[in-house]
């Protein structure tokens, strides 16, 4: 499945703009962290794109969160592979993310709003959020507070949270315009 593929299918099954955004978000710093670590950025980019698939069926149902997303990708076609991640990775039902996939994805759902977060303390300028502002308001638990950073901390096995930041900051750039950024 291509990025122009998966997007069709989310849009099928996504309506609100706010999810629709988060998810080009996870998908651009999917995208960045594979190629960083000579992974394949497309399928990852893919991953993130579909990653909520089904977060407007089950709302706040976080029992249902990723197995729906499974149900609806494995009826649709996509891989097992892609549905599995998808499946697993709400953090809520799985644990034991060793894959670097997996560990990538959680990474990159919380960085994002953290990112984003940032970016609208500067007027939604996203070219203005460096790796040393991201690394401050990480500290600052009150802001953003909803960005899981035990989520993002997860991705030290795999590089340095200053590279982490930097590839996020890198993608967001890259789709500013789907999620609403200057």
């Amino acid at each position: 499945m291509d990025r122009d593929e998966a997007l069709a299918l989310l849009l099928r099954y996504v309506a609100s703009p706010s999810h629709i955004a988060h998810s080009h978000a996870t998908a651009a710093i999917m995208r960045k962290i594979a190629e960083h670590l000579g992974e394949d950025a497309a399928a990852w980019e893919v991953i993130g794109l579909l990653h909520d698939i089904d977060y407007d069926i089950v709302g706040a149902d976080m029992e249902r969160h990723g197995i729906e997303g499974y149900r609806i990708l494995t009826e649709n076609g996509v891989s097992e592979e892609i549905a599995d991640i998808v499946r697993r990775h709400n953090h809520l039902l799985t644990s034991g993310y060793e894959r670097p996939v997996e560990v990538a994805l959680q990474a990159a759902d919380s960085v994002s709003g953290l990112i984003i977060a940032c970016a609208l303390v500067k007027g939604g300028a996203i070219d203005e959020v460096t790796p040393r502002t991201v690394k401050k308001k990480f500290k600052e638990r009150s802001f953003a507070a909803g960005c899981e950073r035990e989520r993002i901390r997860m991705i030290e096995p795999l590089m340095d949270m200053e590279t982490l930041y930097r590839l996020a900051i890198e993608g967001l750039m890259e789709v500013r315009d789907d999620i609403g950024l200057a």
